[in-house]
């Protein structure tokens, strides 16, 4: 199974990531990336940028070096809720939106709050995707989580970054793999690049579903064309809500 289109990467402009968009279509092209998505942190997160740099992500070319670049964010979980740092508005001109829950700007709680969080980030119109979710300092309810999903067709991420940036996420990111195959909820794998380099690292992710026997059509960015066919479906739900 190989990933062709890379759902989670961050540029500069999150504040502790090193490499510019063009720098990431230059690495994405070079490794036969067919597309990325640029999803720098939401404002929530400190040294993210401000809420006029994703209404101005539309000066991004559609195309660099031969690769598409996508326009998205990894917005912040602000309570437990479900709510998220950035506004409906907004988030209905981005191409995707992932949900993510960081400790940096949230405190962790319990295991139901966290799941109710989750659940309640699946819920919202304009999120696409929860990232992360294997990680175990926000330890959730898997099976709530993915059958959430399911009830609202999203996507549930296996960030490959996390087995190393986030540890014991491993066998988390295995029971969302499996759970994920007995609900034929659809996944991504991701690389969470923060420097150009990692653009497509996504070797560990694509390890761990290739061993829990996930198969590759539930595997939503293993070819661009398969990616903008499931986009193209939220996106007209997203925009008519």
């Amino acid at each position: 199974m190989k990933i062709l289109v890379d759902t989670h990467t961050h540029t500069v402009a999150s504040g502790h990531a090193y490499s510019t968009v063009q720098e990431m279509a230059k690495e994405a092209s070079n490794k036969g990336i067919e597309a990325f998505i640029v999803t720098d942190h939401g404002p929530l997160m400190k040294g993210a940028p401000c809420l006029y740099h994703f209404t101005n992500l539309k000066v991004l070319p559609e195309k660099l070096h031969g690769v598409k670049i996508f326009k998205g964010v990894e917005a912040n979980i602000s309570d437990y809720t479900g709510s998220i740092d950035m506004p409906e508005d907004i988030l209905r001109k981005l191409d995707f939106v992932l949900a993510a829950l960081h400790d940096v700007c949230i405190e962790p709680s319990s295991l139901e709050e966290h799941t109710e969080a989750l659940v309640n980030a699946i819920k919202n119109p304009c999120v696409d995707a929860i990232a992360h979710p294997g990680n175990p300092r926000f330890q959730v309810d898997i099976e709530k989580v993915v059958k959430a999903a399911k009830e609202y067709n999203k996507v549930i991420e296996i960030n490959s970054h996390s087995f190393s940036a986030r540890p014991g996420s491993e066998k988390n990111c295995r029971e969302f793999a499996v759970k994920c195959k007995e609900m034929g909820v659809p996944v991504v794998c991701s690389s969470d690049a923060h420097i150009s380099f990692d653009v497509g690292r996504v070797d560990a992710a694509v390890k761990l579903l290739a061993q829990c026997n996930v198969p590759e059509e539930l595997v939503i960015n293993t070819s661009l064309e398969k990616f903008e066919k499931y986009l193209n479906s939220k996106n007209e739900k997203k925009y008519n809500f």
